[in-house]
């Protein structure tokens, strides 16, 4: 950052880490200034408010904004409940925002960042020039706002992965757009519980996001009749496959898995192993997905694909970026995170370091530094900026300084190899393996169901 510049650290994303970012630049004398493009800080959170979080209160709250509520007379929640994405909204991040006041922009949505006066090809006094952010209104206004440094904190919420199990949207997917839900359906709500209630719904994925779907609609088949789940897996079933369970360091999240198979178990769900969907089509008045290797699963009433999340990209194009050609995420950064390797407790100690770029003075974090990753956790985004702070503060030994201890095991799930259908992962392969014995092949009614009878995201 430009010594004496009075220009402010630009932070875009009004959701946990970009309000962290803001506590912790803040605490170091530094001016912030951060755009949110909802209508309100942690719009993102409040869109999945029905879901509750497997990290308990102690790992979501950054100790610089704690130090920052704690002059406004905010109560810390107890530290070992477990809050929805409403709760954290209501009793964390809002309060922070109100804190942080003015530095906080909503329905301000941020549509371009580059250099002044500077495109991405020309080199010339480059470094020595400002940043430009583009903005536009609610309201169809544009600005540009002028920035030493720029934290992209958008995370990832914005752009789900595609039912295709080739990265795209499947043939028909668009079409059939109607009865296609990327979002863990909020069964509390009268209109979502009609639309799956004693219908057949397809659930793809195997991540957390998955495994809450399933728990909620078998909940849904106890007191609906006619409802049932098919579950959509891209590889076949281990003994890994539901997570963690009871050996994960965060019960809450081991808890999901065993949901999840308990689903299966009790006959509300059937699971669709080595399914790889390439098409959606119109079955009579139904839904059918059909698989690359031509098999169906047919009389589908809606899908919910939960196939994990990734950056937005579209707006950085006039930086200078360093990322991952596979996962998207800051080079340096992107082997330490692969979930071909590494499970949310594996992820070794990052920082500012991690999260530079060839263009100085932008930042990565959250969600968003993880590219294509699942395997990110709140407390890894606040240790995040709490280095970039630093560095950007010129402090070179506490932007050094990255001390992080995750909990082992999860219900995250990786790519390539992790993906295939027979793959076996061992406790060092895949993301968030349980560490236990090897897995072994798990039979869970994986034949055809009776004919009367789918962010910190998963993966499948």
């Amino acid at each position: 950052m430009p010594e004496g510049s009075d220009l402010p650290v630009l932070v875009i994303g009004a959701g946990p880490v970009g309000l962290a970012a803001a506590a912790h630049l803040t605490g170091r004398g530094l001016p912030a200034l951060v755009l949110e493009a909802g209508p309100a800080a942690g719009s993102a959170v409040r869109a999945w408010g029905h879901v509750r979080l497997f990290s308990p209160w102690a790992e979501l709250v950054d100790p610089a904004a704690e130090k920052l509520l704690a002059p406004t007379g905010w109560t810390r929640p107890d530290p070992a409940s477990y809050p929805t994405g409403a709760d954290w909204v209501e009793l964390y991040l809002q309060p922070l925002a109100d804190a942080l006041g003015d530095r906080v922009r909503c329905s301000a949505r941020v549509t371009g960042v580059a250099r002044a006066g500077r495109d991405r090809v020309v080199d010339s006094g480059r470094e020595d020039q400002p940043f430009t952010v583009h903005v536009t209104r609610a309201d169809g206004t544009e600005e540009r706002i002028t920035a030493a440094a720029v934290i992209d904190a958008s995370g990832t919420w914005s752009t789900p992965g595609p039912l295709g199990a080739d990265g795209l949207p499947a043939i028909g997917e668009r079409t059939h757009a109607a009865r296609i839900s990327y979002r863990i359906p909020d069964l509390g709500d009268p209109a979502v519980r009609a639309r799956y209630a004693g219908r057949r719904t397809a659930v793809v994925g195997s991540g957390a996001s998955a495994f809450t779907a399933l728990a909620a609609l078998a909940g849904l088949a106890e007191q609906e009749s006619g409802t049932h789940a098919v579950w959509v897996l891209r590889r076949g079933i281990t003994g890994s496959t539901f997570g963690g369970g009871s050996a994960d360091q965060l019960p809450a999240r081991g808890a999901l898995g065993l949901a999840a198979r308990a689903a299966v178990e009790s006959g509300h769900a059937v699971a669709l192993t080595g399914f790889r969907t390439a098409a959606v089509e119109r079955s009579g008045g139904r839904l059918a997905l059909v698989s690359e290797d031509g098999r169906r699963a047919e009389d589908l009433d809606e899908v919910v694909v939960l196939t994990g999340l990734r950056p937005d990209l579209s707006f950085l194009t006039e930086l200078r970026l360093g990322l991952d050609e596979r996962l998207q995420a800051p080079a340096a950064l992107a082997p330490l995170i692969d979930p071909n390797r590494h499970s949310c407790g594996t992820v070794p100690p990052h920082g500012a370091g991690e999260l530079s770029h060839p263009e100085r003075g932008v930042h990565l974090v959250g969600m968003k530094s993880y590219g294509r990753a699942p395997t990110f956790l709140a407390m890894t985004g606040y240790e995040q900026v709490r280095s970039v702070a630093a560095h950007l503060a010129g402090d070179r030994e506490a932007a050094e300084r990255v001390e992080l201890t995750l909990p082992e095991t999860g219900v995250c799930g990786g790519a390539g190899l992790f993906d295939r259908p027979d793959a076996q992962q061992d406790a060092g392969g895949g993301c968030c393996a349980a560490p236990a014995a090897a897995p072994v092949p798990v039979a869970l009614g994986t034949g055809a169901p009776p004919q009367e009878a789918p962010g910190a995201g998963g993966c499948c």
